[in-house]
């Protein structure tokens, strides 16, 4: 099974299905769009956020990074008149040395990324969708932002006008992320913004996707998101935040759609799209939680939407 992630929703859906499936059962394609060059390292938020959960070792807290880190390095670094409105924490910091050495001595991001997951002690892979630089930037009231500053440093505030991908016409997919998707019994599209976290991997993997075997999961639940600018975003940039909307940005990937109890009412009007549709708790307020998720779509997939 293959699933299809940004840093947050889908990066706990991960969590549900590694203890679902039987060890190595399951690969995560990461989004890389938001991936930013800060002090001389590369960060992948994403990729780290899914590594972390799948590891057990997610700072819950904080909502980033690794639990129980310190920031005295940050801290320092303030001190010195570096730009200190990303935080990284000190473990954090070893994973961001350990990729940033392997890409200078030649290492592909996807090898790094497995590498840190062997490290872990993951049978789960943990694969970027490229090799190649994404970058998501927005066009706002400020400017043209990239999309920590946007999201990160500016804490959203300017208005959103459009965003686009930088650099998405000459990047490729990964071998490995094609590999994952064309042989994977079930493709699931996890609860993750459809535009900046999602968006960016389909754009470089959707015409590998087959419809009938691939699964999206709503990420708005009682029109918001249960975490982040889903919702705000959608509505700039797609004129509604709703499971339907969601439905149809993905009807041309996805054959399934899983919907929480909340929007049961708004199920009719996604199978008219040409979906089968799960209705069931979507929350994952832990990982119980995210396991009951993964059961239930795995249940559902295997009775043929029944």
């Amino acid at each position: 099974m293959t699933l299809l992630a940004g840093g947050t929703g889908a990066a706990k859906l991960a969590v549900g299905l590694q203890q679902e499936l039987p060890p190595g059962g399951l690969s995560v394609v990461a989004n890389t769009a938001d991936d930013l060059d800060l002090w001389g390292l590369r960060i992948c938020p994403d990729v780290d956020a899914v590594l972390y959960r799948l590891a057990g070792i997610f700072n819950q807290e904080a909502g980033f990074g690794v639990a129980g880190d310190t920031f005295n390095l940050h801290r320092q670094m303030a001190e010195l008149g570096e730009e200190d409105w990303f935080w990284l924490g000190d473990r954090d910091l070893a994973f961001h040395l350990l990729r940033t050495a392997m890409l200078r001595g030649g290492a592909r991001l996807t090898e790094t990324a497995l590498e840190l997951g062997r490290r872990l002690g993951l049978a789960t892979r943990v694969l970027p969708m490229s090799d190649d630089e994404v970058r998501t930037c927005f066009d706002t009231d400020a400017g043209r932002l990239g999309f920590q500053e946007y999201y990160v440093r500016e804490r959203l505030a300017p208005g959103l006008r459009s965003l686009d991908l930088q650099g998405i016409e000459a990047a490729r997919p990964t071998p490995e992320a094609v590999a994952a998707v064309e042989s994977a019994e079930l493709v699931v599209i996890g609860p993750s913004n459809p535009l900046v976290s999602i968006g960016p991997i389909t754009a470089l993997l959707g015409r590998h996707l087959r419809r009938e075997r691939t699964l999206a999961v709503s990420p708005i639940v009682g029109g918001r998101a249960l975490k982040g600018p889903t919702a705000e975003m959608m509505r700039v940039l797609r004129g509604e935040a709703s499971p339907e909307r969601v439905a149809e940005e993905y009807r041309a990937l996805a054959g399934w759609f899983v919907v929480d109890e909340v929007d049961s009412a708004r199920a009719p009007a996604i199978a008219s799209l040409g979906y089968r549709v799960l209705i069931t708790d979507t929350v994952m307020p832990d990982d119980q939680a995210a396991r009951r998720l993964a059961a239930a779509i795995l249940r559902f997939w295997r009775n043929g939407g029944g």
